[in-house]
């Protein structure tokens, strides 16, 4: 039933709708694999679903599905849709995240806060518990890959409390889920996209347009668009096989090359490209 990990591959992408999530989607559609995505609400789901369809041959390979990633049933229904579709699941990306505007701890709601870490390190905490379950038990086993973000590797900043200890708790999630996958069919990697130009980094910035004009030109110096980091990202997760391995776009040696080239050099990562 379903297909092995050679040839044509099942991913699911969780927050698949808009930004990296969709990127990915897209990049694994183009290169002929078939993609279930997730979002909080229907008109989400159906957008993304409308755009990775257009074009495609067989539109039968995109299947969105409404799901709460906080939610465990709602993430173990993603996961049976996608294998009552498709016939399994060969690769599982916990991508959904949401952050919050940057500012002291303390003038954070606390809704947002508990929306934050809900989205960020439980729903990585659902997708990876029914993905490894669910992987374990199918041949070939699988991969899941969950996604750094700034704090992932200790980095602070003022102001990013809230998102940035997500993060921090995510790698130690996936340090311990290498650990406890070692020795079986599921696989586990790190997906570190850099900086990119998505709603999720502007809205760090929202209502802030004076801070976020000093913080523009390193953004402008380091970071990229969707369109430019998504489709190395998925020729990595496609051609991975070392468990644990860390996939990641924006690299030390690359950065200080940015810098140094800066002057030479005029990018706007928030301009979007002419077709």
């Amino acid at each position: 039933m379903g297909t092995a990990l050679t040839g044509r591959r099942v991913a699911v992408v969780t927050g698949g709708t808009r930004g990296i999530g969709l990127g990915l989607a897209r990049e694994l559609l183009e290169r002929g694999h078939q993609v279930a995505i997730c979002g909080r609400s229907a008109g989400s789901v159906d957008a993304g679903v409308q755009q990775l369809r257009a074009g495609l041959d067989d539109p039968g390979r995109v299947l969105g599905v409404v799901t709460d990633v906080s939610d465990r049933d709602a993430v173990q229904a993603l996961w049976q849709q996608a294998v009552g579709t498709f016939g399994r699941v060969d690769i599982w990306i916990n991508n959904a995240g949401m952050s919050a505007p940057r500012g002291p701890l303390a003038d954070q709601p606390s809704e947002l806060v508990d929306a934050v870490v809900q989205t960020n390190l439980v729903g990585a905490f659902n997708g990876s518990a029914i993905a490894q379950a669910g992987m374990a038990t199918q041949a070939g086993g699988g991969w899941i890959w969950n996604m750094e973000g700034f704090g992932s590797r200790g980095e602070h900043q003022p102001g990013m409390a809230t998102y940035g200890a997500s993060k921090r708790a995510v790698q130690y999630l996936t340090e311990a889920l290498v650990r406890d996958t070692k020795g079986t069919p599921v696989k586990v990697g790190f997906l570190s996209p850099g900086i990119v130009a998505t709603d999720l980094l502007i809205g760090d910035y929202a209502d802030k347009p004076e801070e976020f004009d000093k913080v523009k030109k390193i953004f402008n110096i380091l970071g990229d668009r969707v369109e430019t980091v998504t489709p190395w990202l998925v020729d990595q997760v496609l051609a991975a096989n070392k468990h644990g391995v860390r996939v990641a776009w924006l690299t030390k040696p690359k950065a200080m090359g940015r810098f140094m080239g800066a002057g030479f050099r005029k990018r706007d990562i928030f301009t979007p490209q002419e077709a």
